[in-house]
């Protein structure tokens, strides 16, 4: 299966988490280099504005749906050095562990996310929160994970900014105790000339 259709297969997909980790589960040994060579900008753009609002590179970070460790590598390669991870792939997590990105991963259990808000100063979405991928809700999973004065950075590829349920989920979180740092759009997966948003949010003390 080539890259573009790796691809096609995931924006097909319906959101159910079983479907969504069997399709990353027989994706995982060719994710990487498939998401590579298709020019997958958002991971790098997540840990850049993220490094630009997060001095302490030191905190700790959650990368959740960390899926092959992508989004962990770039965090780390922007400073981070205490990141955890989780995903609903058992295969993708495996690729995580050889990534050395990360604490600690685990494998997160749908609609379930058991972190004490204040645990990370940041959770990071990348790429996860979409159509035809995690279903609008889970921003607010997310959300409840973190503490006064911590962030959540969450992309919203051009499908996402486009759909009325992500967007109201999102602007409900701004009317009810976060506030929006930065809105960022730029390349997503160039080689769609498809973009995101990166968002990131910080909850009011």
């Amino acid at each position: 299966m080539s890259a573009e259709e790796a691809l096609d297969r995931v924006y097909a997909a319906s959101s159910d988490p079983t479907t969504q980790a069997e399709l990353y589960d027989d994706w995982a040994a060719s994710y990487d280099h498939d998401l590579e060579v298709s020019g997958y900008a958002t991971p790098g753009r997540i840990a850049e504005l993220l490094a630009e609002h997060l001095t302490d590179h030191d905190a700790p970070v959650l990368d959740f749906g960390c899926g092959s460790g992508m989004s962990g590598r770039a965090l780390a390669d922007a400073g981070f050095t205490t990141i955890d991870g989780t995903d609903l792939s058992t295969g993708m997590l495996e690729q995580a562990e050889h990534s050395g990105a990360y604490r600690r991963l685990w494998q997160l259990t749908a609609g379930q996310l058991d972190v004490s808000p204040g645990t990370y100063r940041a959770v990071v979405a990348c790429g996860v929160i979409s159509v035809g991928a995690a279903p609008a809700g889970t921003l607010t999973l997310v959300a409840s994970a973190v503490g006064p004065g911590d962030m959540v950075v969450v992309s919203f590829n051009d499908h996402t900014l486009e759909d009325d349920e992500y967007m109201a989920t999102l602007q409900a979180l701004l009317d009810d105790g976060f506030e929006q740092v930065a809105a960022e759009h730029g390349v997503h997966i160039a080689s769609r000339d498809m973009g995101s948003t990166v968002f990131l949010l910080r909850r009011r003390d």
